[in-house]
């Protein structure tokens, strides 16, 4: 048990405000310093999001100025195994931005050193919290719709040429993959979190406009465990964005459309013709209203390192989504279905993911 956490924030980029916001919302937490490579891009930041923390231009400086209790990682995955394995070194906690790392077995020597450490690792994996999800995760695991058959899995969104700018996006050496695992990676993730174990993917990648290394869309195929068949689709070409998952079980469909977090309002749930009206009633959103996203998925996270216990359900299997992409690159890679089995044991695919794309831009030869 301890009454005071001190955090903190490594990379001050965009998502590394919703981290200060929600650190700030914890009782007990305190944002003590923020690092970033950039020179005076931490101050600025601490300036407008954190005005108590120190500011740092690198990771060393700032550990050797404060002990701390707990590691936000709000960096390019190509640099999280680094500064993961030399945060649990100084004796802290990690939390780490998706995707957590640029491959398996570099996420296999995170995990490994939070062990040794004794420190927990953590993947911000949000979309996995909230009520809804809770709520239809628990109908799920208690048999209450039947037979999951079929579900779709959708991340379907719009990324322009000044986003693939920033130096270290669209190449598979700086961000390890394309959208399928720096953006549908979450709805993945979700998706898994929801029907559990996988047994074989198959996929397709494909450049259809952006001018990267990496896919701009990609189309596969997920076997689960309990026989259930999901199709996956992302991409960063499409001007009406959306991020929905659709399960389509024996009793009932389960739909959320949401785009970058979701609440009860944005879920659905559509009884089969023969489910009766007392039943399909039973199955209704509770009066708990928890909006997915980083508020619910830190404030779980540090409940759980207040009391010293295990990280939450929200917070575990953080193998599991990047296991489901890199059987898409390595499908891609030797155009056939690719089991869950192969990609955990065969240490030749838990290295880099670079896997072919097929070019359909027009007047490239792909």
């Amino acid at each position: 048990m301890t009454d005071t956490l001190r955090a903190a924030i490594i990379g001050t980029g965009s998502v590394a405000v919703l981290h200060a916001r929600s650190i700030a919302a914890i009782d007990g937490a305190e944002l003590v310093a923020v690092a970033d490579v950039l020179p005076g891009r931490a101050a600025e930041f601490a300036a407008d999001n954190a005005p108590a923390a120190a500011a740092y231009d690198s990771f060393e400086a700032l550990f050797a100025a404060h002990e701390i209790d707990v590691v936000h990682l709000c960096t390019p995955p190509g640099v999280h195994r680094p500064q993961a394995v030399t945060a649990f070194a100084h004796g802290a906690h990690v939390i780490a931005e998706k995707p957590p790392a640029l491959s398996l077995s570099e996420l296999q020597s995170m995990t490994d050193a939070a062990a040794d450490a004794d420190r927990r690792f953590a993947v911000v994996f949000q979309q996995r919290t909230g009520s809804a999800a809770d709520h239809v995760k628990r109908l799920l695991d208690a048999g209450a719709f039947g037979r999951v058959l079929f579900a779709t899995c959708n991340t379907l969104w719009y990324r322009d040429a000044e986003y693939y700018a920033v130096p270290w996006r669209g190449r598979w050496e700086t961000e390890g993959g394309g959208t399928t695992l720096s953006h549908g990676i979450h709805q993945i993730d979700l998706l898994a979190y929801l029907l559990g174990d996988w047994r074989s993917a198959s996929a397709q990648l494909w450049r259809q406009d952006r001018d990267v290394e990496t896919e701009d869309v990609s189309t596969g195929t997920i076997l689960f465990e309990s026989g259930a068949v999901a199709s996956v689709s992302t991409s960063v070409v499409s001007p009406r964005q959306t991020s929905s998952i659709r399960i389509d079980t024996e009793r009932a469909t389960i739909e959320v459309d949401h785009l970058y977090g979701h609440d009860p309002s944005h879920w659905r749930i559509t009884p089969a013709p023969s489910v009766g009206e007392e039943e399909a009633a039973s199955w209704a959103f509770g009066s708990e209203v928890v909006a997915s996203g980083h508020d619910a998925l830190l404030e779980s996270v540090y409940a759980s390192l207040f009391s010293g216990s295990g990280l939450p359900a929200v917070a575990a299997e953080p193998a599991r989504a990047l296991e489901i992409v890199t059987a898409f690159y390595v499908s891609a890679r030797e155009e056939r279905q690719i089991g869950r089995v192969r990609v955990q044991s065969d240490e030749s695919l838990r290295g880099a993911l670079e896997s072919p794309v097929v070019d359909n831009r027009p007047g490239i030869d792909g």
